[in-house]
């Protein structure tokens, strides 16, 4: 069975994005960069923090205020063993970041799976 392996990020929605990020840069200690995020250490590879427009389509639903991306070794693997149990995900994105794809859990939120790009 394929697994997660961590958590490659957390997002939130915003109705200010960079004031959001700097509260957290200044009570939370995040490093804020100027794409209103932070790349945070932890365990199997780095995580980001960032917050996104309230107007963001990224999360699917426009009552959804967060959602998580998980990291996993085998993206398509876990995308095979989650359209066997009938669940919708989308097709997997290429990028130079690593591979992404999006499904939703059974109450609808939505949320992304992460395979990093291979180690040089």
């Amino acid at each position: 069975m394929e697994r997660v392996t961590g958590i490659g990020g957390v997002f939130l929605r915003a109705r200010d994005p960079a004031a959001l990020a700097a509260w957290y840069g200044e009570h939370l200690g995040l490093d804020i960069e100027s794409w209103n995020g932070a790349v945070v250490p932890s365990v199997g590879g780095e995580s980001v923090w960032a917050a996104f427009p309230a107007d963001t389509s990224y999360f699917g639903s426009p009552d959804q205020q967060a959602m998580v991306n998980y990291r996993v070794e085998n993206l398509d693997a876990m995308v095979a063993q989650l359209r066997a149990a009938g669940i919708e995900v989308e097709e997997p994105q290429e990028t130079e970041n690593g591979r992404f794809t999006w499904a939703a859990d059974p109450e609808g939120n939505r949320f992304e799976l992460y395979q990093p790009p291979p180690s040089d």
